[in-house]
């Protein structure tokens, strides 16, 4: 939608209204979002958003126009509709092929004979999940038509209103068909027929802007995957082209893997509030606002997005491109059934910048004000916090709630998610998340950071349980929701 506002025929939108059950359940019981994008492409900022709400108290009546003309939705063309004969046209209704449009905003990003290289290799195999959801037509115009991947190497493309009667939300607790193809446990660890899986899976959510990209019996996590990708940012042309990454950023939940990587390569690295919206001003810096040129740009979230530039939103098919991206680069000397694999590459990272372990606890469907009760208990904590204290064994050294100003705007947000420091490696963070469809739900985010070569692949559920422990005792979790574990962990 994004590359459709900025790039149509005539000039840029003035803005665009999208409907999408995003990750949530689809059919009857699902929820449908309506979200607003601007003329650049991204979400609408503070300003504009609060200026809605505000018009919106004043509507004190809806008119229906109940003799308009039916539209053809199935056919691609244009719709005039005109008051009375011979007048202009009142308005008009343009039905598009959006994969068209996607296709043109997309592929030039990338090395397109480089890809298709790499998907015809013998010893190469992919697989790609819709999930049911909207990315079904776009994974056949861009890996089948365009880069010649084998159409059998695309799962449930079909999309359908209840997307299949499942969850559409491509993580190890949801995407269950892929994540058994590709050899895992719904742990993340190696499963019994690692050895026959695919080289390279990856699975999109509903409205195809997350994604999730996995190799032969090896999980990625999204905060390693833009990770990979900026340290890898010359096999992408887009980046390749304009000279280098100018700027990245990250979610404050995401883990600090990425901030490595800035470090080494010289390019600001900027912690932001979840949500799109923040990314898009750093975009937009120098273009629209006149201010420091952070673009091309880099940016995700540990909720399996990932976007650049190109676009001013999240883009599951780009995030899936620039990871293939960087296995043809890596492979292009490469003999047959030398393969340099999805996990050789995250390995070597971890290697040259140390491993963020990393893992989300949601607990989901949980009673509002219980919720609130839980971040009212660490905003307690953070208000009385006078000097580092135990907690299960190991010691809280600083704590604090995350707040932003946008740097190119100046918008603000405040309450933000709570940050629990446990020395240089350990960080759990806890916020509420605003995408689920009944009750609140908690996010915890547990990460520590590891340099030591003999750790580097360790289990992660192993080296984080001290944080998670230290995190549950000081949030009062379990006692003030009743919940033992979390409902999905990724």
């Amino acid at each position: 939608m994004s590359a459709i506002i900025r790039e149509r025929e005539g000039g840029a939108a003035v803005g665009g209204i999208i409907l999408t059950a995003s990750h949530n359940p689809g059919g009857p019981a699902g929820d449908v979002g309506v979200k607003y994008n601007t003329g650049h492409g991204g979400p609408a900022p503070e300003g504009v958003t609060d200026a809605i709400y505000e018009c919106s108290r004043k509507i004190a009546a809806f008119r229906e126009c109940e003799a308009l003309p039916e539209v053809d939705l199935s056919a691609v063309g244009r719709t005039d509709f005109v008051a009375a004969a011979g007048e202009a046209p009142a308005f008009t209704v343009e039905v598009i092929s959006s994969t068209e449009d996607y296709c043109s905003a997309v592929l030039p990003c990338f090395d397109v004979p480089a890809l298709r290289a790499l998907l015809s290799r013998p010893d190469f195999r992919m697989v790609y999940d819709s999930m049911h959801g909207v990315a079904g037509p776009y994974a056949t115009a861009v890996l089948v038509d365009a880069l010649g991947a084998d159409p059998s190497s695309l799962l449930n493309g079909t999309p359908k209103e209840d997307f299949g009667g499942g969850h559409p939300d491509p993580n190890l607790a949801y995407a269950e068909e892929l994540v058994a193809a590709m050899g895992l446990t719904p742990e993340g660890t190696a499963s019994d027929g690692a050895a026959g899986a695919p080289d390279f899976g990856a699975a999109a959510d509903g409205d195809a802007d997350r994604n999730m990209v996995l190799g032969r019996g090896f999980f990625v996590t999204p905060s390693d995957s833009v990770a990979v990708i900026a340290a890898n940012w010359e096999a992408v042309r887009q980046f390749r082209e304009a000279g280098g990454l100018k700027g990245v950023a990250r979610s404050m939940p995401t883990s600090r893997a990425l901030d490595s990587v800035a470090s080494a390569l010289g390019v600001p690295c900027f912690e932001v509030p979840t949500g799109w919206k923040w990314f898009g001003s750093l975009m937009d810096s120098a273009a629209v606002h006149g201010k420091t040129d952070y673009t091309p740009f880099l940016c995700g979230e540990e909720s399996f997005g990932t976007g650049s530039s190109h676009v001013r939103e999240k883009d599951g098919m780009w995030a899936v491109l620039a990871w293939l991206s960087v296995l043809a680069a890596r492979n292009a000397d490469t003999a047959p059934g030398a393969l340099v694999s999805v996990s050789d590459i995250v390995t070597e990272h971890w290697r040259t910048y140390g491993r963020c372990f990393y893992q989300r606890h949601d607990y989901e469907e949980v009673d509002a004000a219980k919720a609130e009760a839980v971040m009212d208990r660490l905003r307690g904590l953070v208000a009385a916090f006078d000097g580092p204290r135990d907690a299960a064994g190991v010691s809280l050294t600083a704590c604090d709630e995350f707040e932003y100003t946008d740097p190119v705007t100046g918008d603000t947000a405040a309450r933000q998610g709570m940050r629990l420091y446990f020395g240089e490696a350990g960080r759990v963070a806890f916020r509420l998340s605003g995408t689920g469809s009944v009750g609140a739900t908690i996010r915890m985010y547990v990460e520590c950071i590891e340099s030591d070569a003999s750790r580097l692949t360790a289990d992660a559920a192993d080296v984080l349980a001290p944080f998670v422990a230290a995190a549950l005792d000081l949030s009062g979790l379990p006692d003030l929701t009743g919940r033992d574990k979390p409902t999905v962990i990724t």
